[in-house]
């Protein structure tokens, strides 16, 4: 058999490459035979730059910029020719922000500024940004201080203050600093800025918001877009509330916005992949009711339908029933809490479990 697994990360357990190893170990226990080829995938949040690398070649450059608390961290694009793409989580990412101190009010997106200012700097004439896995919910007016909209020390210290400096906003400074650049929010999250499908509403509580503080972010957010969105032709946008809404921010700069699931898998050139193939394996940590909403899993299941390939599911936790998933154009799914009795067992153990499930669902599927 020949086999195409193609994963994306398993959030707080394994990266997508060590998901996909995991799986093309566990198979060869039970088929040592079969050819397994691993394409580790991204949908705009970690990983988006290492995936891009393996697939496209060019050059990685990395950057010392303002980490979402304010400490610097290294971070890293990828330069493509005159195309740049950036991963926001390297510079914002919930992962940088220890537990204790997870807040959105005060997280920033200072960071994805300054990287996207070196990318310019470095002869970017397009620029991708992947939004996914941030740790912010300050509407992008970190990454519009970094590019020159107001002093950072006005609008650098993420949503809670955010109605404090809104009168000191220059968007049109902002919009120099890209003059001539082609902005893309490469996104999967069709959220608007605001309201009870908002940024603050649908995301906050995953980055440390209580119900009291997602109220107050959502205000901070609407006393800003009432400044720097005044027709409110920006806010409501599908995709303005990705990642705290960094979107609205780089819609307002002249960006547009993409699906990072079909930006990848282009640059992947899945399609090409899957020629030949007899099974494509992807998988996530939770594939739930938001995975068929154009999840990366989604987004594979529906390109190995097109090419007649069966496409299965692995996950830490599996949350749909099997008519969906089969409506999706997935064939089987498998759970890791499942197999493995506990989810303690699944988090702790994943590389070891999902061998084990890996080898389980060979004995059916190898011929």
């Amino acid at each position: 058999m020949r086999i195409l697994i193609a994963p994306d990360k398993f959030a707080g357990t394994l990266s997508a490459l060590e998901a996909a190893q995991a799986v093309a170990d566990g198979w060869h226990r039970t088929d040592p035979s079969a050819r397994t080829e691993l394409l580790p995938l991204s949908d705009g949040g970690p990983g988006f730059v290492e995936v891009l690398h393996t697939a496209l070649g060019g050059e990685v450059h990395r950057a010392e910029v303002t980490g979402p608390l304010g400490a610097p961290v290294t971070a890293e694009y990828l330069l493509d020719g005159d195309t740049a793409y950036v991963e926001s989580a390297q510079a914002c990412g919930l992962h940088l922000v220890p537990a204790e101190d997870r807040d959105p009010g005060r997280t920033t997106t200072h960071g994805v500024g300054e990287l996207v200012a070196h990318a310019v700097r470095a002869g970017a004439r397009t620029v991708v940004v992947g939004l996914g896995g941030s740790s912010t919910n300050d509407a992008g007016a970190g990454l519009l201080a970094a590019l020159g909209a107001t002093p950072s020390d006005h609008l650098g210290h993420g949503g809670g203050t955010l109605a404090e400096h809104v009168d000191a906003v220059n968007l049109e400074a902002a919009r120099q600093a890209v003059a001539g650049v082609r902005l893309v929010a490469a996104t999967d999250v069709d959220n608007p800025l605001l309201g009870i499908h908002g940024a603050s509403a649908v995301f906050g509580p995953q980055k440390g918001a209580d119900p009291d503080q997602v109220q107050r972010l959502d205000a901070a957010l609407a006393a800003f877009a009432d400044r720097v969105d005044p027709d409110k032709g920006t806010r409501d946008v599908p995709g303005a509330g990705a990642a705290g809404g960094l979107g609205f921010a780089l819609l307002l700069l002249g960006g547009t916005v993409e699906s990072g699931i079909s930006r990848v898998l282009d640059s992947v050139r899945l399609a090409e992949r899957l020629d030949g193939a007899d099974l494509v394996i992807t998988g996530e940590g939770s594939f739930d009711s938001q995975s068929l909403r154009g999840k990366l899993p989604h987004g594979v299941a529906q390109v190995a339908s097109g090419h007649g390939v069966p496409c299965i599911v692995t996950a830490g936790a599996v949350k749909v029933g099997r008519a969906e998933a089969a409506e999706a154009g997935i064939t089987e799914t498998y759970s890791l809490v499942e197999s493995s009795g506990s989810v303690e067992a699944a988090m702790n153990r994943s590389a070891e479990e999902l061998r084990a499930l890996a080898a389980d669902i060979a004995r059916r599927w190898s011929r």
